[in-house]
């Protein structure tokens, strides 16, 4: 596998645009991704019980049509819990996107991310469309779905299938309201495999736990957010099938994709100063392992800790303590970066220099050692700064 720079339209088949329409004052925040031809599609979603309304009205489109043809995305307006008129909202900016594009309206997907409880201005959203063009400015899409982030987040990779090289592209945005189960985010994925919707859901499925489920900024999920995966075989691979030497070749692609756009996530958190990573060696089982790191990366106080560059390995341990996870905690080892602060649950006297070294890190790296199994788990997150409480406080004004 090949990491290369490119962007969400780098795989054959695919273009994307972006643009400023108007929900926001200056920013671009509208824009589409289009394939030539209908592509297999895999997704998930949030899972918090409120729902808003385009992922209502993708998530059936995609079950009728199983295949999916275009994204269409705002930034600065949710439309969620917007009530009867947030949905017709949802299903205009679909169907305006099809008629455009001349495509069944089931074969477009639309995403919304922004402020909840405000209708979308759709005198705004048609403008918007009416600009938007096939073969536009592909980068300009990653900013255009962009709200409280700092940066854009994208991602490419090409590996060889036989005689034919796939390409696979991935492209996200959060910063807050990151702490999915799934997803607290904005993530499109985009590949010219020749797979089915089928074998790109299991992909999607068996990673997803291990990637984005893995990192968390504030413990927030939100309403609106999902992942969308579409590849339309314009490689001309022989068909990806499950169960198979390139199915395996295939979620790895997948896998690594997913799993730096996550990190992305974690690293921009809003206010955030630091990507902190969390390893745990020799859990119980898998599912232990990663509920363990994440509990680590979670806990506000090991957050502001990291923030305020305090090597304090006992709120480490108390967030090990508390995950309700039955272990033996008497034989655990921590480390920050190589140095080791405890060792068979005791204090370690380390060198201050060093330590300091390692807490001014831009990546703070937390290894456990729980000598209670032979399984392995890992969490991203972020510190907790003073800015994360100023931004959430002023978000609406």
């Amino acid at each position: 596998m090949k990491v290369i720079k490119g962007n969400i339209a780098s795989p054959l088949g695919f273009s994307a645009d972006g643009l400023h329409a108007g929900f926001k004052k200056r920013k671009l925040d509208f824009g589409w991704i289009v394939s030539e031809k209908p592509a297999s599609v895999a997704g998930v979603y949030t899972t918090n019980k409120v729902i808003a309304a385009p992922l209502i009205v993708s998530r059936e489109s995609m079950k009728k049509a199983q295949k999916m043809q275009a994204v269409v995305v705002n930034s600065g307006v949710a439309n969620s819990c917007t009530g009867s008129q947030g949905m017709e909202d949802a299903v205009s900016m679909q169907k305006w996107t099809a008629d455009k594009l001349q495509i069944d309206p089931d074969l477009v997907g639309i995403a919304s991310t922004g402020v909840i409880g405000s209708l979308l201005p759709m005198d705004v959203l048609q403008k918007g469309l009416a600009k938007l063009v096939v073969n536009g400015n592909s980068d300009d899409f990653a900013k255009a779905i962009l709200t409280t982030d700092t940066a854009v987040k994208t991602v490419a990779v090409t590996e060889q299938f036989g005689r034919d090289e796939v390409t696979m592209a991935g492209v996200a945005k959060g910063s807050g309201m990151i702490h999915p189960n799934m997803a607290t985010m904005l993530a499109f994925i985009t590949c010219d495999a020749n797979i089915s919707s089928k074998t790109l859901q299991l992909a999607l499925s068996q990673n997803v736990e291990t990637t984005f489920n893995q990192i968390t900024v504030d413990g927030d999920t939100s309403t609106n957010d999902m992942v969308l995966v579409l590849s339309n075989g314009c490689s001309l691979n022989k068909e990806i099938l499950p169960n198979t030497a390139e199915f395996e070749k295939f979620s790895a692609m997948l896998h690594f994709v997913m799993q730096e756009l996550a990190k992305k996530i974690a690293k921009d958190g809003e206010g955030a100063t630091k990507l902190i990573e969390v390893e745990m060696l020799n859990a119980p089982n898998s599912l232990d392992a990663r509920m363990l790191a994440k509990s680590v990366v979670g806990s506000s106080l090991v957050k502001t800790a990291i923030f305020g560059e305090d090597p304090n390995w006992g709120r480490i341990l108390a967030a090990v303590g508390y995950a309700d996870i039955d272990l033996p905690v008497d034989n655990i080892d921590i480390y920050l970066a190589d140095i080791p602060v405890m060792l068979t649950s005791s204090p370690v006297t380390f060198d201050e220099e060093d330590m300091q070294d390692v807490m001014q890190a831009d990546t703070i790296k937390i290894v456990i050692d729980l000598h209670a199994g032979e399984s392995t788990g890992k969490a991203w997150g972020c510190d907790l700064s003073y800015d994360y409480v100023k931004i959430n406080a002023l978000y609406r004004t």
